[in-house]
């Protein structure tokens, strides 16, 4: 039976804590369990260090058998744990395009790592996970996983719900992304961003010159808006107008 398992398969037994058993150890086993005076048995080989020195937690039958702290934010839900809440605030200002492609990649790596793929760009986005070769397993796999990684509590039926990577990604994001508080507040969250984007290239003399140029173009755009908006009727600032202006304005009322 165990003939057909491929590498990936094995790999993924492993990082299950399962050992695999040569041909006569599993008759042996057999052998002894027809003679135990117990009605359920399993016959399996168990690896207990690498439950030990693994960051994932144990599966539940294993719990018993492996004592050890759970880690920081295993038990997150719904984005509030220590990871969810670092991806959340990178998503938060990226623009779309790019919030989709980060989630793409994040669900695309863990996909290589559950199947054991070296590179993950053989991994389309638009691949049907069944096309690549998942089944009931490895589908659980990918959920804990993606679970650890977003911080999210995400189903069982995940990767049977959403097919794709790509729409996999898709409802991450809509679990991740908080809507925007407005077009001002998404444009200071911006130019925080760019702020940073600038010290990290402050020793390049040529960049810097560039982005200067950029900054004075926009600085431009906002006195352009601004004088559109104070010519516009009503907008009059009624602080800068002299009394006569203010006595002839009272007069038109009159």
């Amino acid at each position: 039976m165990g003939s057909s398992l491929s590498d990936a398969d094995l790999k993924r037994l492993a990082r299950s804590g399962l050992r695999a058993l040569a041909p006569d150890e599993g008759m042996a086993l057999f052998d002894a369990a027809s003679t135990a005076d117990q009605s359920v048995l399993a016959a399996t080989g168990l690896d207990l260090a690498a439950l030990r020195a693994s960051d994932e937690e144990p599966p539940v039958l294993f719990r018993g058998l492996v004592r050890r702290p759970l880690p920081r934010g295993a038990a997150a839900a719904d984005g509030a744990g220590p990871t969810g809440s670092t991806l959340a605030q990178r998503l938060a200002p990226l623009a779309e395009p790019e919030r989709e492609q980060l989630l793409v990649d994040l669900v695309r790596s863990h996909v290589s790592e559950v199947l054991g793929h070296v590179d993950q760009s053989a991994i389309g986005g638009d691949r049907a996970f069944q096309d690549l070769g998942f089944d009931s397993l490895t589908a659980v796999e990918l959920r804990n996983r993606l679970g650890k990684a977003t911080g999210l509590r995400l189903p069982t039926t995940l990767v049977f719900d959403h097919p794709t990577p790509a729409a996999l990604a898709t409802y991450l994001r809509g679990r991740l992304v908080v809507a925007d508080d407005g077009p001002t507040e998404a444009a200071l969250t911006g130019l925080d961003r760019i702020e940073g984007l600038i010290r990290s290239a402050s020793s390049d003399g040529t960049a810097q010159d560039q982005i200067g140029a950029r900054l004075r173009q926009l600085l431009q755009l906002i006195e352009n808006n601004d004088r559109t908006v104070r010519e516009e009727p009503g907008h009059d600032d009624l602080e800068s107008a002299s009394d006569e202006d203010l006595f002839a304005l009272v007069d038109e009322l009159g």
